[in-house]
């Protein structure tokens, strides 16, 4: 892409070359034995070079843009013939029930504002299709977001106790997404009628660390860098794709048009 841009830049300035469509070797030849006349040249046209440089690169993002369009095109079609396959364990976080039609398993992070509309969303799925569709929910706390991780290991922590209210302790933190804090988590464990001392201890723990870096890795292994990241029957939608994004993909599973 330098080539291209330099051979653009001297055809603009020196355009008695353009027809004669000079070589690499030739224009290499050019900037090494006049490197002063190059580097005036370009000086002296800053404006137009930089409008080059900005164009090439404009470009090169809408190429990378497609690719990576494309790219997403052919996985979700091809996830439909082999789908994704999550671990959904004894200790998982699910909703509804085993024999549901339709596994909805997201890779969420309780500090992303995508994700708490992403929470509404499933609400609505859930509503709409009843039982047939069960939710797992698993751990991608980001780095970016401060909160993220202590919220994590202290829905964990609260499962230990009872996964039922790890699910009403879920709720509680996309519900209030900016009173994150380790006085919330407390508060809402505390009126939750949970042992909040051992919650302390069991936010802290090592099976909770390991079990939330166990999510973590698994959403790498399929691919999902940001949040939220959604399997559905091993479908990957990556973003908080509106609930009709769903119902398209629940209608090419049952083979509809």
């Amino acid at each position: 892409m330098k080539f291209s841009i330099l051979l653009a830049a001297l055809a603009i300035f020196f355009p008695s070359w353009a027809p004669a469509a000079p070589s690499r070797a030739e224009v290499e030849k050019v900037i090494s034995d006049n490197p002063d006349i190059v580097l005036g040249v370009l000086r002296s046209h800053k404006k137009e070079f930089l409008e080059i440089v900005a164009q090439a690169a404009q470009e090169e993002q809408v190429r990378r843009q497609k690719e990576e369009e494309e790219a997403e095109k052919r996985e979700f079609e091809e996830s439909f013939k082999n789908p994704k396959k999550p671990e959904i364990g004894k200790a998982a976080h699910v909703r509804g029930s085993k024999k549901a039609k339709y596994t909805l398993v997201e890779y969420s992070d309780f500090q992303c504002p995508f994700c708490g509309r992403g929470f509404k969303n499933v609400e609505t799925l859930r509503e709409k299709y009843g039982s047939k569709m069960r939710v797992v929910f698993k751990q991608l706390p980001l780095a970016m977001h401060p909160e993220a991780m202590l919220a994590a290991q202290h829905m964990e922590a609260v499962a230990l106790q009872s996964p039922d209210k790890a699910w009403e302790f879920h709720d509680k933190l996309f519900q209030n997404q900016d009173k994150l804090g380790g006085p919330f988590y407390e508060e809402t464990a505390k009126a939750m009628g949970l042992d909040v001392e051992k919650l302390r201890q069991d936010a802290k723990s090592q099976a909770v660390k390991d079990r939330i870096e166990a999510d973590v890795q698994e959403a790498k292994k399929f691919g999902f860098t940001g949040t939220p990241g959604y399997l559905l029957n091993g479908v990957p939608v990556r973003g908080a794709y509106p609930v009709e994004h769903f119902d398209e993909i629940i209608k090419k599973l049952e083979g509809k048009p």
